[in-house]
């Protein structure tokens, strides 16, 4: 006999588990399945063990540095096991308390592979055999998975994918990052700054290509000081593997050239989990490996909804957990507001930190607006300074004629901490008179925001 829910939930990442959450909260009795790990790839496989990595050779940079700071530090070195030690218990820690949660919200949690055979119906493939749930509202929240081009499918032991970077079995002493994007980079920064020499490859015409034209050179300047080798407007056609070796063909202005490696990272993208569903026989769209749906998450299909990577992007852990709140309250009869993609953040946590919302330059222009921009070096910071990371950038984006904050775009120390204020900004429609009069702490790197706005209007007082 089928079990009856108000909502179920199909995934419990970041979109999911919150979503199940949000509807509990609001008197719905919720079901969850995940076929594999409460908190979904990014809690496990993603954001959060990834910044452990980043976290420890963020460290080990620094201890590098300590002479600088009027200290000793002898014989520095790393245990890649131990690293990879912590990384793991940091997300199987939070993992366990995503269980917690769901306990303490009455959410009834299924671990399984789940199909949709009909409208309104769940079925549930777990250890001890099949369940039936039901549900008025379904919201799918299966994520994605790693892309795999043809010819530079991962291997687990000369080429990677983020889970095996995660999970390293060697150092690699000779690395190539297929993808900049923010995994790419991430990879990069964290297997370079641990001594592993780094190329990075990168289809389109610059690195981090989502990210403001200026921000981007800003960061691969740092990126080659670091040792870096970056290829831009390159593309990888075939892989070579012998025992331990992998040849790369590396096609670039119609050129083609070889380069040894002995490990390959391909963070090419992702593709949607949309297979396997039975989402094709319920008339659900889906186009590029992403179900299709309105600003409310809703597939067209009565009652179903789908949020996080699946439903596109960008592809950000806190847009699902948004997405997942908003379709709750949805379904319990509220009236949210629409997710604006423009005022999402996106942040990169390799060394320096990238972060961003809103236009870049060029978007805003292609736009049609007429902009001010204003820009505020890190050298000019006194935290900045004293913190020994006086590398950066803050740039701001207005509109001329209304003074909206279209966009910000940073690099450098903590910038993806910083980007929030902007993010409030945004969200608040404040002018950039009223980001003049903020009086912003001194001596804080926030101070710098506060001064690439005032740089916009020809105000700035410390450059």
């Amino acid at each position: 006999m089928a079990q009856s829910f108000d909502v179920i939930v199909i995934g419990a990442g970041p979109g999911g588990y919150v979503a199940a959450i949000r509807a509990a909260q609001l008197g719905q009795k919720v079901a969850i399945v995940e076929r594999e790990h409460l908190g979904g790839i990014c809690l496990n496989w993603g954001c959060i063990p990834t910044k452990a990595l980043l976290r420890s050779a963020e460290v080990f940079h620094l201890m590098h540095r300590a002479k600088e700071f009027g200290l000793k530090a002898e014989g520095i070195g790393y245990d890649l096991d131990a690293v990879v030690a912590r990384s793991r218990g940091v997300a199987k820690q939070l993992s366990g308390g995503i269980g917690h949660l769901m306990k303490k919200n009455k959410v009834t949690v299924f671990m399984g592979a789940a199909t949709l055979p009909k409208k309104g119906t769940v079925s549930v493939k777990t250890d001890k055999g099949t369940e039936e749930l039901t549900a008025k509202a379904i919201i799918l929240a299966t994520g994605a998975r790693a892309r795999e081009l043809p010819g530079l499918e991962a291997d687990g032991d000369l080429v990677w994918t983020y889970k095996h970077a995660l999970q390293p079995k060697r150092m690699p002493k000779k690395l190539l990052v297929i993808g900049s994007g923010a995994i790419g980079i991430e990879f990069a920064s964290f297997f370079n700054t641990l001594g592993a020499e780094t190329t990075v490859v990168e289809v389109l015409d610059r690195v981090l290509p989502v990210e403001d034209a200026e921000i981007s050179a800003f960061a691969k300047k740092s990126f080659v000081k670091q040792g870096m080798k970056i290829f831009e407007k390159t593309t990888v056609k075939k892989l070579d593997r012998s025992p331990g070796k992998v040849v790369a063909h590396l096609e670039s202005n119609g050129q083609t050239t070889t380069q040894d490696f002995d490990t390959v990272i391909s963070a090419v993208g992702i593709v949607g989990n949309v297979e396997g569903l039975g989402l094709e026989a319920l008339g659900v769209k889906i186009d590029r490996t992403h179900v299709v749906t309105d600003e409310f998450c809703r597939t067209g299909i009565e009652g179903l909804y789908a949020i996080g990577d699946i439903a596109g992007a960008p592809w950000l852990a806190h847009k699902a957990s948004h997405e997942g709140v908003m379709v709750a309250e949805l379904i319990a009869g509220k009236h949210p507001h629409p997710i604006k993609p423009n005022s999402i953040a996106g942040c990169t946590y390799c060394h320096p930190q990238v972060a961003s919302v809103g236009l870049t330059e060029a978007k805003a222009k292609e736009a049609g607006f007429e902009i001010k921009v204003g820009r505020f070096p890190f050298i000019g910071n006194g935290k900045a300074i004293a913190l020994g990371e006086a590398e950066g950038l803050i740039k701001t984006v207005f509109d001329a004629k209304t003074g909206e904050l279209l966009g910000a775009h940073m690099v450098g120390a903590e910038v993806t901490e910083l980007i929030q204020g902007y993010v409030v900004g945004r969200s608040l429609e404040t002018t950039e008179g009223e980001l003049m009069e903020t009086v912003f702490p001194h001596p804080t790197l926030s101070e710098m925001m506060h001064e690439a706005v005032l740089d916009a209007y020809g105000r700035a007082i410390h450059i």
